[in-house]
């Protein structure tokens, strides 16, 4: 049994609460346990100057983790002055991962920056801010198609994101804090709906593993990545 009390291929519970913000075009309070991440999209005209004129669209991410989502304060980044790098590749992680399943050659030249903000954080906040990203981003596009901004709906197809990994030699679904630092392998995966993979990043954090662990490491990603799709399809019924 697991600290939490979970089986090894079981994820934590997911509590989604869809527009939180009053003023964002899009927004999402995502919980996975006691992992918790405020996601908001902002629509803004224009695009990036390597895409003016292209009449496409554009995805861009920001991600932050608040002082006290930490066990210790995380000095913010502002203060410190730098951007550090797990923040920069968790960014363009998160912004790869939603511009994969959106038509932005439909949206026309416009940026949509969806802030992934990390209220308190035991594990799996970079899957959890695409996951929750994803939900806000859809919110706002659907205001759009409602308001007949758009004429068609840009999303190709749903995705998400979650945290597997090797801890104590037994792969586990949905790392919390105490599993993830205390893990032989560690990696984060992001799938389409239909399964195709969007992003994969996997470390062995205590000796290289088998293509077999790999395997099944894989296999308890997809199975988790179709109950979350699964809860995304619920929570945006009627919206």
């Amino acid at each position: 049994m697991r600290i939490d009390g979970r089986e090894y291929d079981q994820l934590r519970p997911i509590e989604v609460n869809l527009g939180y913000l009053k003023y964002a075009e899009g927004s999402c309070l995502i919980k996975a346990g006691d992992t918790v991440v405020l996601c908001a999209t902002t629509i803004q005209k224009g695009v990036p100057h390597f895409l003016t004129g292209t009449g496409q669209a554009w995805i861009t991410a920001e991600y932050s983790l608040l002082p006290r989502s930490t066990r210790e304060r995380t000095i913010r980044e502002s203060v410190r002055g730098r951007i550090d790098g797990r923040t920069h590749e968790i960014r363009r992680m998160i912004g790869r991962s939603l511009r994969s399943v959106i038509a932005l050659e439909e949206l026309g030249e416009i940026t949509f920056i969806v802030d992934c903000d990390v209220i308190q954080a035991d594990g799996g906040t970079r899957t959890l801010s695409i996951t929750g990203g994803f939900l806000s981003l859809v919110q706002a596009i659907k205001r759009m198609v409602r308001s007949r901004e758009l004429t068609t709906n840009p999303i190709r197809e749903f995705l998400a994101g979650v945290s597997v990994g090797v801890v104590g030699g037994i792969p586990r679904l949905d790392l919390c804090y105490e599993e993830d630092v205390n893990a032989e392998v560690d990696m984060n995966v992001v799938l389409t709906e239909s399964g195709k993979i969007v992003e994969i990043q996997g470390t062995a954090e205590a000796y290289p593993f088998e293509r077999s662990v790999f395997d099944q490491l894989f296999n308890l990603a997809r199975k988790g990545i179709e109950e979350i799709i699964r809860i995304e399809h619920d929570a945006l019924q009627g919206i």
